[in-house]
């Protein structure tokens, strides 16, 4: 098969040994896999692969056909289309998936847009709902909102019928925002005049929660899942105290084959009718080929994106 590799800080595609897959497991023959945060993270050294995953091939999250089960996964999944979120190796022309970990596309989702489902959504939701516990009425503030989470993010809580509250760099996207279900889209410096926010779902980090904190409900949730904008800032905890609010964070990289499991039924049980009605989408701000790679996590890197960045890797 072939694979992008991480070689000293730097992208390769090379040929690799195709993976056969473990008794519970599958093989994907993969067409798409979105970029995360977490891929840059790893190729600068700072954000290893789980144990059991390929230490040098990034990607978390993939869509493709399954091409090879192992002997006893009893569902019948060969040649389906599907993605997943995986703990690495996505970028690469095969994967192994846990087979009960596998989503199962609508059949009028591309294999591009699939690529850039599974970590984004899946993230979002758990974060959302699971560890938010977010629920229709309630006011969230959202920020980052224009990446591959928080656009995900925006469209579930719309969702769920909750009122959202979008917090951008900029106005540059402030009509595709409003399309996908926020109720109103502010920058970062108007933060500070929000109000009765139930839930904070915090993807920038120090830069945002700075402010967002003197915004906070009573019994209020902040769910910390991104800290590119730094990750250490000071918190008001007679404000915590007052209003008696609870701050937490999540990942899913590193959780269990279990833990992975839940979210994953979750995820299918909430989004995949809504995913197969048309009413959330996966928009894309950029594809590219895996030999493209390095433009790609450059393009990445660069802020004013809108949804995905994905890369193609069955050309």
């Amino acid at each position: 098969m072939k694979a992008l590799i991480i070689r000293e800080k730097s992208l390769e595609v090379v040929e690799r040994e195709t993976p056969v897959p473990g008794p519970y497991d599958v093989v994907v023959s993969v067409h798409s896999a979105g970029i995360n945060a977490a891929d840059l993270m790893q190729r600068a050294g700072f954000y290893p692969a789980p144990p059991g995953w390929p230490v040098d091939i990034p990607g978390m999250e993939l869509a493709g056909v399954v091409t090879a089960v192992g002997d006893r996964v009893v569902e019948p999944v060969l040649g389906r289309r599907v993605c997943a979120l995986v703990g690495g190796g996505a970028q690469a022309s095969h994967c192994v998936v846990a087979s009960e970990q596998l989503l199962f596309l609508p059949d009028h989702v591309d294999f591009e847009r699939a690529g850039g489902f599974p970590e984004a959504f899946s993230t979002a939701y758990d974060a959302l709902v699971t560890q938010g516990q977010l629920a229709s009425g309630q006011r969230v503030l959202i920020s980052g909102s224009t990446g591959g989470v928080g656009v995900a993010a925006v469209q579930i809580a719309h969702a769920l019928g909750a009122e959202v509250i979008a917090v951008t760099r900029t106005n540059e996207h402030r009509d595709r925002l409003l399309a996908i279900g926020a109720t109103s889209v502010i920058t970062l410096e108007e933060v500070e005049h929000c109000h009765d926010v139930d839930v904070v779902l915090e993807l920038v980090g120090a830069a945002h929660l700075s402010r967002a904190q003197y915004s906070l409900n009573r019994f209020a949730r902040v769910v910390v899942i991104g800290v590119s904008a730094g990750s250490r800032l000071e918190i008001d905890l007679f404000n915590v105290m007052r209003l008696r609010a609870t701050v937490t964070g999540s990942t899913l990289r590193s959780r269990s084959r279990q833990e992975k499991t839940d979210v994953t039924r979750l995820v299918g049980d909430a989004l995949l009718p809504r995913w197969t009605k048309g009413e959330i989408d996966v928009p894309l701000a950029g594809v590219f080929g895996l030999n493209q790679a390095e433009a790609a996590y450059e393009f990445f890197a660069q802020p004013g994106k809108f949804g995905k960045v994905v890369l193609r890797v069955d050309e």
